[in-house]
């Protein structure tokens, strides 16, 4: 029994499916699943059942994997302990992101980073806030920007910074002139929001709760999706301010601000308590608080 095949059992039992394992592994499909036959024969038990639609963990394989992945953070463990009193601000960071921070944000902080910590590249997940959850438990990941709450055993987070939202209609749209919108106003309109299990679609509906009992609400799979669906006069919708500044200006859109006290929410930044490279942290925490934007309101 080998960490690589560890690695590679709990990469098919994340992907379900050996050929995306394989590539997520770098190593050829053929190569993973001889490793993978090899770790079962050896342990005398199936750790998944193939079929050619998908791929599924036996119930003792659930019990292996979730074992396998405890053994490979503390392998990595045992790796950042060694790098202790080296720079840790060299090497990869992995860090992920929920689906509508990354696209804003990322753009405003890899300049920074760039030159505030040069050997630190950035391998970004974008994902939804349960699924990074997951993958920072399982060291997947190293840290993830989340939107609160986020309380998880094991894992931590510090707080950054407050963002208010912002309506979005077509430009000829009944509201385009309007100063501000009042919350419980949309539940009249269409409104378009991102797919069920994203936690700022749960965040808008909370702050303007007639939507989920008045409102038609249609779904896309991203912001600059929805973005474009309003544009194309599908519908309004709600977004957080760092998706309406200026330089996403689009002449077939409005953005109108909620009339105060606007409708917020709080980014963070979230990592396993046991994860060594705390300087790594910080330094993401900087470069965010770095970003000279007015959509931030900064958390000492």
């Amino acid at each position: 029994m080998s960490l690589t095949e560890l690695k590679f059992i709990v990469a098919v039992a994340q992907e379900r499916n050996f050929r995306r394992a394989a590539e997520k592994c770098f190593v050829s499909q053929p190569a993973l699943s001889l490793a993978i036959k090899k770790l079962e024969e050896e342990l005398n038990v199936i750790i998944f059942e193939r079929s050619r639609s998908e791929v599924s963990m036996t119930e003792i394989g659930e019990k292996i994997v979730e074992q396998a992945s405890k053994v490979l953070e503390e392998a990595a463990y045992i790796k950042q302990l060694a790098d202790l009193g080296k720079n840790q601000l060299k090497g990869t960071l992995k860090l992920g992101m929920i689906h509508s921070v990354g696209p804003y944000l990322l753009p405003e902080i890899i300049p920074i980073l760039r030159s505030s910590a040069p050997d630190m590249p950035l391998e970004v997940e974008e994902n939804l806030t349960a699924n990074l959850e997951v993958q920072l438990r399982n060291g997947v990941i190293d840290a993830a920007i989340i939107a609160l709450p986020f309380n998880v055993p094991g894992l931590q987070y510090r707080a950054l910074y407050d963002e208010e939202f912002d309506v979005v209609v077509p430009s000829d749209h009944h509201w385009a002139k309007r100063k501000h919108i009042k919350p419980e106003e949309l539940s009249d309109e269409k409104v378009l929001l991102l797919n069920s299990g994203h936690c700022f679609s749960n965040q808008v509906t909370q702050a303007c709760p007639e939507l989920s009992r008045k409102g038609e609400i249609l779904q896309g799979n991203s912001l600059e999706t929805i973005r474009n669906m309003v544009a194309s006069n599908l519908g309004i919708t709600v977004l957080p301010c760092s998706a309406t500044a200026e330089r996403y200006n689009n002449p077939l859109i409005k953005v109108i601000p909620f009339a105060s006290p606007a409708p917020t929410r709080r980014i963070a930044i979230a990592w396993r308590k046991s994860f060594m490279r705390l300087e790594a942290v910080e330094k993401i925490a900087e470069a965010i608080k770095a970003i000279d934007s007015n959509y931030m309101l900064l958390i000492k």
